[in-house]
């Protein structure tokens, strides 16, 4: 066979073929009379070869060597082509990433461009106040991406650009809950909390809805963080929790003021007074528990505890009976209204 058909019957240039000739890669094995090159069967199948490698990564170099050398093994290299291109992948992803974000900005010129790929790079900083400056440097009438902060916002770490970020992501707006949802179903509790924490600064319905989510989180700093910003949203479905933190001593004074405000709703007063009667009685001789649970009924509103507390009024323990007695004074005394 004569260049041109073999190359018709392999699809590489005639150009190529000489070249491949010239490296010694793939030599014809004849030549006719008038001194053309003249290729075999054999020879056409190492072209195939040569191809097929070349779609693989290698070079030529490496080609010719993986043919020729009869102790060649190709799992060293193939390990390697294996690593660079998955590093080419990753610089790919990330390519492919900043360009979505871009996209999703909505740049009316160059300049928004330059101002989030300038975002990007501050956000990437090895430096927490670079990071920071990033994040609170004016962005004019750009919209910056809310998936892009809401990332950020899972991967940061430091709670001065943490705090930025949220700060950030409240001010901007549009759908960041999705990229947060996900977040808050790592295995990373250090993500989980973050997920929380930003969370409780966004008072959409569906923030809302995680958090009530995150009441059930293995990790009780993450299960508080929620339940405190669910009582202050006047979501009912934080009191158990908001009772364990006065149990606790975990943010008890606040979440003692939170079980006050809930207790306003006139239908959970008694379910709260009751959950704090049945915790009362569950810790019969721990007086640092039960101050605090008295404590908290001395936050209720109007005379919701009175009952409970002229009944600890009489308690067992001398100083509780005392703390409660003055409670009761107080409430009694206390003009209506």
């Amino acid at each position: 066979m004569l260049i041109g058909e073999v190359a018709r019957r392999s699809g590489v240039s005639a150009r190529m073929l000489r070249h491949y000739d010239t490296l010694g890669l793939v030599r014809p094995t004849g030549r006719t009379v008038g001194g053309y090159r003249e290729y075999t069967a054999e020879d056409l199948r190492r072209i195939f070869h040569v191809e097929g490698l070349r779609s693989l990564g290698l070079s030529l170099r490496q080609i010719a060597r993986a043919l020729d050398d009869p102790g060649f093994t190709p799992s060293a290299l193939v390990g390697d082509l294996i690593r660079r291109t998955e590093e080419r992948l990753t610089r790919e992803q990330e390519l492919l990433d900043r360009l979505r974000t871009v996209d999703a900005a909505g740049p009316a010129g160059w300049p928004d461009v330059a101002r989030i790929v300038e975002l990007l790079h501050g956000l990437n900083s090895p430096s927490a106040a670079r990071r920071q400056q990033a994040v609170l440097a004016p962005a004019d009438s750009l919209s910056v991406p809310t998936d892009l902060l809401a990332g950020a916002v899972l991967a940061e770490s430091d709670p001065h650009v943490a705090g930025a970020l949220r700060w950030a992501l409240a001010r901007a707006g549009g759908d960041g809950v999705a990229t947060l949802a996900a977040g808050l179903a790592s295995d990373d509790v250090d993500v989980r909390r973050r997920v929380v924490l930003a969370l409780a600064e966004l008072p959409d319905d569906e923030a809302t809805a995680l958090l009530t989510d995150a009441l059930d989180d293995p990790d009780p700093a993450i299960r508080r963080r929620a339940a405190l910003a669910l009582g202050a949203r006047g979501v009912t479905a934080a009191v158990p929790t908001l009772v364990a933190m006065v149990v606790e001593g975990a943010n008890d004074v606040e979440a003692a003021e939170l079980l006050a405000t809930l207790a306003r709703d006139t239908s959970w007063a008694d379910r709260i007074m009751g959950t704090l009667a049945a915790e009362l009685a569950a810790h019969p001789g721990d007086l640092t528990v039960r101050m605090r649970l008295t404590q908290a009924l001395a936050e209720m509103p109007g005379t919701v505890a009175l009952d409970l507390l002229r009944h600890l009024s009489h308690d067992d323990d001398r100083r509780i009976a005392l703390f409660a007695s003055a409670l009761v004074t107080a409430l009694e005394d206390r003009p209506p209204g």
